[in-house]
């Protein structure tokens, strides 16, 4: 099965179970590098798909947890080649998405890095800052190795271009919630969910909501509108402390089980 297979089929199995898959994020090697295989670890035991932020210099899309944490990872050491070893190294059960802005991504090289992702059994990958327009190489490199390219969509997204993401998206449509950056909490007003509902008429594979999401509430209310949640910075938050990501990623499911 390749990756963007395993990626959807993970988001369907969860749907079976009665609720929205969890698509849970961390920054790599973010708040301990020696920590990072046991975070994965412990998030794959709650989580249905696990999202790792690769740590970048200008995370132009990320709130200020995000920030931080990939600052503090940057001063650590941490890569997307010594990702990439780290997850070659594992095997955790739940697909993985790599989320990457595309200067790492150039600097280790197009083909190199699908190779290399492909044997670290990485399903899928989110690039923030590159356009669907300027996205044929990358998707080319990828294609070959079954490994995804997952598109975002926003609440501003025209609907000729909306149609477009949805039709070159592969594993699962990324709905943004808001506009604007990440870690922000969103009430999930109506016009939102109707702007889930319109996402999910135009897309043939699975939709996940992010940005903001930290809550059972937020998920029970937008059970009914997508195929899953990403929960970011509030589990980034939720390592800083020190804290279960296991457990607490389990909080956030009963009212839609």
């Amino acid at each position: 099965m390749s990756g963007r297979e395993r990626i959807d089929a993970a988001i369907r199995t969860a749907n079976g179970r009665g609720g929205p898959a969890l698509v849970g994020f961390m920054t790599a090697g973010y708040p301990s590098r020696e920590r990072f295989r046991e975070h994965l670890q412990s998030i794959a035991a709650s989580a249905d798909v696990i999202e790792i932020g690769v740590p970048f210099t200008d995370p132009m899309a990320d709130g200020v947890t995000i920030q931080r944490a990939s600052r503090a990872a940057l001063a650590h050491g941490v890569s997307l080649r010594w990702i990439l070893s780290e997850l070659s190294a594992l095997r955790l059960g739940v697909p993985v998405i790599l989320m990457s802005y595309l200067n790492p991504l150039l600097a280790v090289g197009l083909e190199s890095l699908c190779r290399t992702a492909a044997a670290a059994d990485v399903a899928g990958f989110i690039v923030p800052d590159l356009p669907v327009d300027e996205s044929d190489e990358l998707r080319a490199a990828l294609e070959p190795h079954g490994i995804a390219l997952i598109q975002m969509v926003t609440p501003v997204t025209s609907a000729a271009r909306l149609q477009r993401l949805c039709d070159t998206s592969q594993g699962f449509v990324y709905a943004v919630t808001m506009t604007g950056t990440t870690g922000r909490s969103v009430a999930v007003p109506q016009a939102v969910l109707e702007y889930l509902d319109r996402v999910r008429a135009h897309a043939r594979i699975p939709v996940c909501a992010g940005f903001g999401i930290r809550s059972r509430e937020q998920v029970a209310r937008l059970a009914d509108h997508v195929d899953g949640v990403i929960v970011g910075s509030a589990l980034v938050e939720v390592l800083e402390r020190n804290a279960d990501p296991a457990a607490w990623l389990a909080s956030l499911r009963p009212a839609v089980r």
